[in-house]
Parts: structure tokens; sequence; C-alpha cells
């Protein structure tokens, strides 16, 4: 199969999108499909080697994303003479999703959407807090068009983005649920990976009995990273040695670093920047639990790139974590800030307790690997396809 995936995200870009759309494209071709990928860039290039072009797009000034052009008659070109799709898979609503409307009309062949993002949760990117109320109404009308009619078959990541589809936005249209895939080889403990946690370790000037609360994600409001920072000198007071760490960068980075300087916490909380992907697996492996405090997930990746390191998460009990996490098995759901912390503190001192949730971390992991991901995928690519033949 000729599939083109048509996305606003990608790399070099880091972000829960772009590495969704990889760990699909390497598990489709290890299968045998070829994959096309049509992303914003700054300017229009082609990458015949790897399949890739680059429509020349703006950063409009809020979110990190770059909006590309709508339309390409040089990208037009190059798919109609030489890609030969068979279907489109579109991972986002903004401009190129225009574009692959296009492409998938004017070649008569069927588009699947996966939407990713709940926009209703960004709109204060654009609004300031002013007209909020009315602009995630609008989010949710034209959420609702997207979902209904421009596409053949939609994916959800979660069984809570389809209720909240089904309830909230009253979207008729059926939905798969198909989690994101994990490439859950990359993040066993190696002999090669030991090293570099070691050295990462001696970077940090972590020692070997402090205990590494980690996080990892864009450092932004909806996030919620200022709430875990907030619990640290409580769990500093009990033990000195407990750290958090968190990976990523984003608008709020130098607030969270202002409030962990007068919380007097500048030797417990550890900001690492931004981190190629291809390091995460060293970074999860320094962590001894992984945390999340976002009520805006539509699936929570890291979380499950968490376990598959053989860390015990503990995760707000939201419905975008109830799939992956299993309290008491390999985590905990908490709902106050003091079950939060009785977790992390149970975690540190029951050593069995620890052990036991770190092996079941692990094998949790493994219905979410890239294959099942991808084979599920295919699946929603046949029906398309199939349903398209009939009405052709």
């Amino acid at each position: 199969m000729r599939i083109g995936i048509f996305t606003d995200s990608y790399y070099p870009h880091i972000s829960g999108v772009s590495t969704s759309i990889e760990m699909l494209k390497n598990a489709l071709e290890n299968m045998g499909h070829k994959v096309y990928i049509v992303a914003p860039s700054k300017r229009f290039s082609y990458d015949k080697r790897n399949s890739i072009i680059w429509i020349p797009g703006f950063k409009p000034g809020f979110y990190e994303i770059r909006v590309a052009n709508i339309y390409s008659q040089r990208a037009m070109n190059i798919i109609e003479r030489e890609w030969h799709l068979d279907i489109i898979h579109t991972q986002t609503e903004l401009s190129i999703d225009i574009f692959a409307r296009m492409v998938a009309k004017k070649l008569n062949i069927p588009i699947v959407r996966t939407y990713h993002t709940l926009y209703e949760d960004y709109t204060y990117y654009v609004t300031h807090g002013h007209l909020d109320g009315l602009a995630k109404k609008a989010v949710i009308r034209l959420t609702k068009k997207f979902c209904e009619q421009r596409c053949d078959e939609l994916i959800v990541p979660t069984e809570k983005i389809k209720k909240m589809f089904t309830e909230r936005y009253n979207i008729k249209k059926d939905m798969v649920v198909i989690p994101t895939g994990v490439d859950i080889k990359r993040f066993a403990l190696t002999p090669t990976l030991k090293k570099r946690v070691k050295e990462l370790k001696n970077q940090y000037k972590i020692k070997d009995e402090d205990f590494i609360i980690g996080a990892v994600g864009r450092v932004a409001s909806e996030k919620s990273f200022d709430k875990i920072i907030k619990n640290m000198p409580d769990l500093v007071r009990i033990n000195n040695k407990i750290k958090f760490m968190l990976i990523g960068d984003g608008p709020i980075l130098n607030d969270l670093k202002q409030l962990v300087k007068e919380l007097k916490l500048e030797n417990n909380v550890i900001f690492t920047g931004l981190v190629e992907y291809s390091d995460m697996p060293t970074y999860y492996n320094t962590f001894d639990i992984m945390v999340s405090y976002s009520t805006t997930e539509t699936q929570g990746l890291t979380i499950i790139e968490g376990l598959s390191s053989s860390l015990p998460v503990v995760c707000i009990n939201d419905k975008s974590f109830r799939e992956m996490v299993q309290n008491n098995y390999n985590g905990y759901l908490f709902n106050t800030k003091e079950e939060f912390k009785k977790h992390i503190l149970d975690l540190i001192y029951d050593k069995d307790l620890y052990k036991t949730m770190s092996m079941n971390a692990k094998n949790s992991t493994y219905g979410y690997s890239k294959e099942v991901f991808a084979s599920r995928v295919l699946q929603v690519y046949h029906k398309a396809i199939e349903k398209k033949k009939l009405n052709k």
C-alpha cells in the first residue's frame, strides 16, 4: 500500500504528534508498505530519498507550530506523477489538511483522519482570556465539521476523546479508538544505555541515592507542571534526596524557574530544556518514577514511554490515563495532592512494591507496541478503501 501522511507537526519539531507519525511510519514500512510525508517548513523542498515534501509556511506567533500554505502546485505535481497514493492519512485540522483534501479529491482516494489535539484547551493562546468562551464554542463547531464531513474514517487515541466527541461535541460519525504505538525495545536498559545513564547523572550531579521524579512535555500552563513543583517542599522535608527532573521547553519555563527559586528548591529541581528524541531513553531510565498532573492529554504518550522504561507512574485521575495506568498494578491514579505525595513516598520506601510495579510497568506496554498500532491503523485503511470502491 502507498500511504500519504499529511501533518503540521513532524521532525525535527518534537511533539507527541511527530512521535506518533514516526512510530506509524516505521512500523508500516517494516510491514512492506510505502509511506510518504507532507509537512510544513520554511521553504519548499523535496527529500526524494526519504519521501518527504516540505511545503513553505510561517509561524503564526502562538503555540509552536508552523502554518503551511494551503496549496502547492509543485507538491501536487510530485504526488500525482511519482507517489501514486492509495490513501491519505491526515494528522491535522490546520492548513496541511486543506491541501490533503484537495489531493484526495483530485486522486479520488479516501482520507483517514487521526484527531490528536483538543483545541478548546488551547484557545487562550489566541484569545489571551478575551471571549474565550466564544472561541471554545467555535472550536467545537469546527471540530464537529472536520470529523463528520471531511474524512472517510476517524481515529481517536482514547475512549476519553471518543466519549467527549459523542456526548459534548455531538459527533455522529463512527470512531475507532487506536492508542499511539511505542517502539518498546528502544527503552530497554541495555549495557550501552546504562553507561549513558551514568554519564547523564554525572552531568546533572545526580547521586545513586537520589530518587528522581520525572516528567516530560511542553512546558506550558495546561500541563500543570507547577503543581508538581508546589508539592516538592513537603516531599523534600521528608526526604531531601527526592529530586524532580522536567524535560521540555515552552512559554512558562522561566516562570517555573522563578517558582523553584521562591520555594528554595534549586537543589531539588532540574530543568533539562529540549532534548533530542533519540536521547529520550537515556532520560527515562534516569528517572525512578514518572508523574503527570495534566488533565488536557488526549492520550499521554510520554506515560506509555515511561512504562516502557519500567517506570511506575503516578498520574492524576483523568480519563486519558485510565486505560494505560492500572491502579496498584503499574502505578497510581491520584485525586488529591495528599494522595500524590503518599504514592510517591510509598514507592520510595517500599522496595518490594517498587520492584513489582516496575516489572508490571514494562509488562503492561506490549499492547501499545508500534506493530500493534500499525496493524490496527491498516485495518482502518482497508475499510476506507473498500468503502470508496463501493461508492465508485
